[in-house]
């Protein structure tokens, strides 16, 4: 992927996985390639108010072996797979939200008990 594009974004996590993508999702071949003439390409300018772990972003990995004679293939399937990620998270969003309702409940509970509770 072209690393000098305003949209490329690389972030690794403390385990040692990197991920490697365009902000704008146009490069159905990420991580390994952005399209061919990509109308979207503007050169990174600056790198404001961002917090760099290093100044190398690791070693793209190799690409997949018949990336150029099935690459539709493959980016169909990253596709597909996206499809999955984003049909769970508002599942896991709604779950998420409910247990934070939960626990608030329960912390304002102990506050009135507190407040109202009987002198004996």
């Amino acid at each position: 992927m072209r690393q000098d594009c305003k949209f490329f974004e690389s972030r690794t996590y403390r385990n040692g996985e990197t991920v490697r993508k365009c902000d704008l999702d146009l490069a159905p071949e990420a991580p390994w390639r952005c399209p061919d003439g990509c109308p979207a390409f503007q050169p990174r300018l600056a790198d404001v108010n961002w917090s760099h772990g290093s100044l190398i972003t690791p070693v793209t990995p190799d690409e997949p072996p018949g990336l150029d004679e099935r690459g539709d293939e493959i980016a169909a399937l990253l596709d597909a797979a996206e499809d999955i990620v984003n049909a769970a998270a508002p599942d896991a969003l709604r779950e998420v939200e409910a247990e934070r309702t939960r626990s608030a409940r329960r912390a304002d509970g102990g506050r009135w008990r507190r407040l109202f509770r009987r002198r004996r």
